[in-house]
């Protein structure tokens, strides 16, 4: 079975980058926004999520605290996707209950490689 993995981020070219990466190994769904995804989870459940941190409306850490806070989400990975590079920031985020902190740019192969660490 094909695992789903979801990326969200406001950038479109951000998400088309990371669908690129991701697409000859897994079912990618992409999200322009963490409402969408919500809403999104209603009827799919993916393995593993890619949030970007700075987003309008709902930032990532605001979407990974209704993610933990809700039984049958808490369990999926999140991985951090952020053009920032602060470390408190980051600590912040696995103090969240990220799995890891993916600084953009980043390597697509790295990207993969850690996803699938992770799914």
């Amino acid at each position: 079975m094909e695992r789903t993995v979801f990326v969200v981020d406001d950038n479109a070219f951000g998400l088309i980058v990371v669908e690129h990466a991701l697409e000859n190994y897994y079912n990618v769904i992409t999200f322009s926004s963490a409402e969408k995804m919500f809403t999104a989870m209603e009827k799919i459940t993916p393995d593993l999520i890619l949030l970007d941190v700075e987003m309008p409306e709902m930032d990532g850490y605001e979407a990974i605290k209704l993610l933990k806070a809700n039984d049958s989400y808490s369990k999926i990975p999140v991985l951090f996707l952020s053009a920032m590079s602060d470390s408190s920031k980051e600590a912040y985020g696995i103090e969240l209950g990220a799995k890891c902190f993916i600084t953009k740019p980043f390597d697509e192969t790295k990207l993969k490689d850690i996803v699938g660490n992770y799914i």
